[in-house]
C-alpha cells in the first residue's frame, strides 16, 4: 500500500509496477483509490485503474495479507498513520524523519544526477530507476537489514555514490548517453 497519490507517490507505483509488484493500493485523501470512484481526476483514476482494479477499499486495510508493506507518504500528515498500519502490515515506511523507514526523495536525487551526469545521459529510463532503487536497497546489507531499517538514512556516506555508480552503469549497459560532440557544438 501507498499512501499518498501525489507526484512522489505516483512515481514510486509506477516503478513499484515496472519492476514487477503485484497488488499495490494507493491510499489518498479520497480513501483507497478506487477505478469506479466518482470525482476522481483523471491521473487518479488511471493510478486507481493500475493499482485497485478489484476496489479495495479502506476497511480492507486491517485484513491484508500477512506480510504486507505499506507506505505512507503523503507529507506533512499521512492518510494512514505509520504507527496504526504497523500493526497489520510487517513492514511500514514514511515520509516522516522521527519514524523508521524514511523514504525521502534525498536518497535518490544527488545520486541519480552525478550518475546521469558521469555517463552524459540526456534522459532518464526506467531502467536507470529501477536500478538506482536496487542499488538504495543494497546500501542496507543483509546484516542490518529488518522490518525498522529497509531504507538507509539520507546521511549514510555510501547512498549518493552507490545511487550514481548504478545509474551510470544503466547508462552504459544500454547505450543511452547521448553527449554532445562539444568540439562541433563550439565551430
Amino acid at each position: 500500500m501507498v499512501a499518498g497519490g501525489g507526484a512522489a507517490g505516483t512515481a514510486i507505483v509506477h516503478l513499484l509496477l515496472k519492476a514487477g509488484a503485484g497488488q499495490v493500493l494507493v491510499w489518498d485523501r479520497e480513501g483507497i483509490l478506487a477505478p469506479g470512484d466518482p470525482g476522481l481526476n483523471d491521473a487518479k483514476r488511471d493510478l486507481a485503474q493500475r493499482t485497485n482494479p478489484a476496489g479495495v477499499t479502506g476497511d480492507d486495510i486491517a485484513t491484508m495479507a500477512e506480510g504486507s508493506i505499506v507506505f505512507a507518504l503523503a507529507n506533512p500528515v499521512p492518510e494512514v498513520d505509520p504507527v496504526a498500519a504497523s500493526e497489520h502490515a510487517a513492514v511500514v515506511a514514511s515520509g516522516r524523519s522521527d519514524l523508521p523507514n524514511q523514504i525521502n526523495n534525498v536518497l535518490a536525487f544527488p545520486g541519480v544526477f552525478r550518475g546521469l551526469l558521469d555517463a552524459a545521459s540526456h534522459s532518464i529510463s526506467i531502467g536507470m530507476l529501477i536500478a538506482a532503487a536496487r542499488a538504495l536497497a543494497d546500501v542496507v546489507t543483509p546484516d542490518e537489514l529488518n522490518a525498522a531499517y529497509i531504507v538507509p538514512s539520507v546521511f549514510h556516506p555510501d547512498v549518493s555514490s552507490a545511487v550514481a555508480a548504478a545509474v551510470s552503469k544503466a547508462v552504459r549497459d544500454t547505450g543511452t548517453s547521448a553527449a554532445p560532440d562539444l568540439a562541433a557544438a563550439s565551430t
